[in-house]
């Protein structure tokens, strides 16, 4: 308990006597506690919690197991609509504190856990019997009657969703020191639908427990709910290996290139809102955050030295970086779930009037994707305060992205960032290791264009040994058909690439990086 705040600790201790008076009355002489019921709905709950706490049977089950919260709630919604307050309230004791936790202090969060659907329990069964549950449910061979019965089982889950949401949110304020209305803010909204679910479930549950058949049968409604959640545990597995990936691939570039670090991530968020903004559809979004985080991830391939040159790079040092592009689409081209974040890669310093590299697109030849983070990225690279040079305002950035706008950049991508920033504003962040310098210290903004922001330039010590310069491979050179270009594409790139950067001096400076 020395790790969490006294309020907390005030909080959870009064939550755990509140539960333990609602389940003491059922050890009361005068309370007739149907025991049996409430061992069997208790072991239920039990079992379906024990999988994610033991290990050999998460192995059997192929370790994915339905671990979030919610998941078991019918057999406890069932519980409130089947027995009295008290015995409904018990029959969540066993299975919560054999609930797996990830977190430390594991047994102080599984007392939480107890307490927390304890008083839940308790209150929905106390509205249930209120409103005369026990009448409508109907018994034996008398029918429940519907569709009456729905208003005590539907009462039952909002209170239900209520209790616990509420209780969230005190713990959240006090263990976590959120203000009131940022702890509360959205946890019943996001919770009403998935416990409305929960809560038909649990009273197709009590039909068939009240029913001829008996118990026995209640299970054929648990066995869809559990296997739904087994799958949808399956498909929450599968995407956080996909977030794995990304950030490994993330922290290999923010290692070898560090004064640019978070970048990345603010040129996928800008990316998104850029998107919504288009109106794209919502499962393209997160496709593109991952364009927007791994469009450099070709720096991989890119020497050290020439990424942290300081000083002007070389028209060889410069074809060199402007490899960066295909080695990254060359990285990700097996990564299936990337979809058209691979084109985007490869694609996004081409530019509207062709003179962007590697392959010298123009317009609409250009993915969209592709389009939506060639202005992402630069506006970051612009507002970002650098080891060298001091972030631009943001009123900077966009005027000169629109001056750019149809000549480098979509001129509908800017449009909508730029409302998106009114709409949303925009957090600009230090993105390298160290504080920045004074401003007696500090060199003026170079004149880099928009189409050309700067990468950073850092002495990388008269000691440290040249890293060798690749050339580039020849399957680099080769992308995928769906990202190759036409012939004459790869001609203006290839001749773009021999007469050396083809912008406007204006727009590139001395050293300017890709």
């Amino acid at each position: 308990m020395m790790a969490i705040p006294r309020a907390a600790r005030v909080y959870i201790g009064c939550a755990l006597l509140g539960a333990a008076g609602c389940v003491l009355f059922t050890l009361s002489p005068g309370a007739q506690t149907p025991w049996g019921t409430v061992a069997l709905l208790a072991a239920l709950y039990a079992g379906c919690e024990l999988p994610g706490r033991c290990p050999l049977l998460g192995r059997a089950l192929g370790g994915s197991v339905p671990l979030g919260a919610g998941s078991f709630f019918p057999v406890l919604l069932a519980s409130a609509l089947l027995l009295p307050p008290s015995a409904a309230a018990l029959t969540a004791l066993p299975g919560a504190l054999l609930s797996r936790v990830e977190q430390r202090p594991a047994g102080v969060r599984r007392l939480w856990r107890a307490g927390q659907l304890v008083l839940a329990v308790w209150t929905a069964s106390l509205v249930a019997a209120v409103l005369s549950c026990d009448d409508v449910l109907g018994h034996g061979t008398h029918t429940p009657d519907f569709p009456y019965v729905l208003l005590p089982a539907g009462a039952s889950a909002l209170t239900f969703c209520l209790v616990l949401t509420a209780l969230d949110g005190g713990i959240r304020t006090t263990a976590e020191g959120l203000a009131p209305g940022t702890a509360w803010r959205g946890l019943f909204v996001r919770a009403l639908a998935p416990h409305a679910v929960h809560g038909l479930a649990g009273l197709m549950m009590a039909v068939l427990w009240r029913s001829t058949y008996g118990p026995v049968a209640a299970l054929f409604v648990l066995l869809p709910m559990y296997i739904s959640c087994w799958i949808f545990a399956q498909y929450h597995r599968e995407r956080a290996a996909h977030q794995a990936t990304i950030r490994a691939l993330v922290q290999a570039v923010d290692i070898k290139d560090k004064y640019t670090r978070g970048h990345s991530e603010r040129v996928g968020r800008a990316s998104v809102l850029i998107a919504r903004e288009l109106g794209m559809a919502e499962e393209r979004l997160e496709i593109l955050r991952f364009a927007g985080i791994l469009h450099d991830v070709g720096k991989l391939g890119v020497p050290t030295r020439v990424l942290t040159k300081d000083g002007p790079l070389t028209p060889e040092e410069r074809r060199i970086i402007e490899l960066h592009p295909e080695y990254g689409h060359e990285m990700v081209r097996g990564i299936g779930f990337l979809g058209e974040a691979r084109a985007a890669i490869l694609h996004h310093h081409e530019k509207m009037d062709g003179s962007g590299y590697p392959y010298g697109l123009r317009g609409a030849q250009i993915p969209e994707f592709a389009r939506v983070v060639a202005v992402a990225d630069a506006f970051d690279a612009m507002t970002s305060t650098r080891c060298y040079s001091r972030a631009r305002p943001v009123g900077t950035a966009v005027a000169e992205l629109e001056r750019c706008a149809g000549t480098h950049f979509d001129p509908r991508m800017v449009r909508a960032l730029v409302r998106a920033l009114d709409l949303h504003g925009w957090q600009t962040a230090v993105t390298a290791d160290e504080p920045p310098l004074p401003a007696a210290g500090v060199p003026p903004a170079r004149s880099a264009g928009a189409g050309d922001p700067p990468d950073p330039v850092r002495n990388s010590g008269a000691g440290d040994a040249p890293d060798p310069v690749p050339p580039a491979p020849a399957h680099v050179r080769a992308p995928r058909a769906d990202a190759v270009p036409s012939a004459a594409a790869r001609a203006r790139g290839a001749a773009a690439r021999r007469a050396g950067p083809s912008a406007p001096k204006a727009h590139v400076p001395p050293g300017g990086r890709a």
